[in-house]
């Protein structure tokens, strides 16, 4: 190849998938190259971008989608193209962009639920923190989720920041609700909900407990909810006590936890129970539906690197319910003719290199982002650095890279398989209507939920 990648005679041809936030940093890492001419196509199995921003942030924390307003500008950039509708692996394959792209880059997040591997799991009302919030998200997997919330007592498992969010959810004023983008069908079905109880189970104590300050605040902040904590699971052990000095957003958690405790009971319709220290080990239901759970006290015992551990105490207790939602780690899925490390849950790689099994050599021209490179950690603008590192590994890489040969473009080929994909001004038809709709009734946006209604919506604006 006579000119060399990237430049004016010859772009870089970088193919994405996904288009969640890390596959828009990657963009934007790459754009910011002064001297680096390049195409990007992303690629998305849904007609709508911007992946958990849209499917995964709670419709009560609005200001966080913000970030939209980058991506947006990124998905409009002359030397980016939007591919919505387009399922890798089936609409196209490893072969086929190998066959025209320099560099492949998977953006694909951890789209599955670490399991508790107990009994009774499998219950009916028993099921991942991430359907719930697929499901009041509009996410089109979790559209027709069977979700009974006829029930007056759910167990939130997990003290992340995604069983935060659905603790708030499940107890939240609809009418506050209604002001946001939460899908129809689950407000509808909040409207009718008879919980009046959410009980949290941390299986460490309230000073390792995985929430951030804000979300923890919020709690004290929601209408007609009495947020209702032990005094005795706040007595730390020495360790704990001594881990809160060098841990600011961990003493300002249990600040707040003695403050709820002292609060109590005000006799608020709805309420949110904190525990911590337990763990469930069985779950109980007749004729199939979840009844209850068996949790076991633990106590916190030092790990060899320092750390602390909960070990059970063989003290158990019964707790009647009627949903248990487990919130306890997400694991990526592996992509076809892609290497997977199925103990991590993430594809193998160095410094966002693929690599060819956990400890093989890199595949060249081949690179991850997000939470399928490093797991489930951090929050939206953690992927951007992420990205930045990643890029710079592609970078590296281009004067040693043979270059895809010349081939069809890969629209032309979609559109030989009758695929039809969703551009970026599709999407941006399907915005306009989805925010009109919701113009008219105070809120963000109403979401449309099924992709074949998007489709339609998108087909009659062209």
């Amino acid at each position: 190849m006579s000119e060399p990648l990237g430049s004016a005679q010859r772009p870089l041809r970088v193919a994405i998938i996904g288009a969640g936030p890390a596959g828009f940093y990657t963009v934007e890492a790459l754009l910011k190259q002064k001297n680096l001419v390049c195409q990007i196509d992303i690629f998305n199995r849904f007609p709508t971008p911007y992946g958990l921003v849209r499917e995964g942030v709670a419709p009560d924390h609005q200001s966080i989608k913000a970030v939209t307003r980058i991506y947006d500008k990124l998905a409009a950039h002359s030397s980016v193209r939007y591919f919505g509708n387009v399922i890798f692996g089936v609409d196209i394959t490893h072969a086929d962009l190998r066959a025209r792209y320099d560099q492949i880059v998977y953006a694909v997040g951890a789209q599955s639920d670490r399991r508790m591997g107990i009994p009774g799991e499998d219950l009916f009302g028993s099921m991942p923190a991430t359907a719930f919030v697929g499901w009041y998200n509009g996410r089109p997997d979790y559209r027709d989720l069977e979700v009974d919330l006829n029930v007056e007592r759910v167990v939130v498992v997990g003290n992340g920041n995604v069983a935060m969010d659905v603790t708030r959810i499940l107890v939240s004023d609809p009418d506050d609700l209604a002001k946001t983008d939460i899908a129809d069908h689950a407000l509808a079905a909040l409207r009718q909900s008879k919980v009046r109880e959410v009980v949290m189970l941390g299986r460490r104590g309230p000073a390792q407990a995985a929430f951030t300050n804000p979300e923890l605040k919020e709690f004290g902040e929601l209408r007609g909810v009495d947020v209702i904590v032990d005094p005795a699971d706040l007595e730390l052990d020495p360790l704990s006590e001594a881990a809160l000095a060098e841990d600011k957003t961990a003493a300002k958690n249990v600040e707040l936890l003695r403050a709820y405790a002292a609060r109590g009971d005000t006799g608020a319709p709805r309420r949110i129970v904190m525990r911590f220290l337990v763990s469930p080990i069985a779950i109980h239901g007749v004729d199939g539906r979840v009844t209850g759970v068996t949790i076991e006290r633990n106590r916190l015992v030092q790990a060899a690197d320092g750390s602390l551990r909960p070990k059970g105490t063989g003290v158990t207790e019964e707790l009647s319910c009627g949903m248990v939602l487990r919130s306890v780690g997400y694991r990526g899925e592996p992509l076809p003719d892609v290497p997977f490390d199925e103990a991590s849950g993430t594809i193998p790689n160095r410094d966002g290199r693929v690599l060819n099994g956990s400890n093989g050599e890199p595949v060249p021209g081949e690179y991850v982002v997000g939470w399928i490179k490093r797991g489930p950690s951090g929050v939206i603008g953690t992927n951007k650095p992420d990205a930045v590192a990643t890029v710079s590994s592609m970078l590296a890489d281009l004067p040693t890279l043979p270059g895809a040969p010349e081939s069809d473009d890969i629209a032309d080929l979609l559109r030989s398989r009758g695929i039809d994909f969703v551009t970026y001004a599709d999407w941006q038809r399907l915005d306009a209507y989805e925010t009109a709709q919701g113009a008219a009734q105070g809120r963000p946006r109403v979401k449309v939920t099924r992709v074949d209604e998007m489709m339609d919506i998108i087909r009659a604006g062209r």
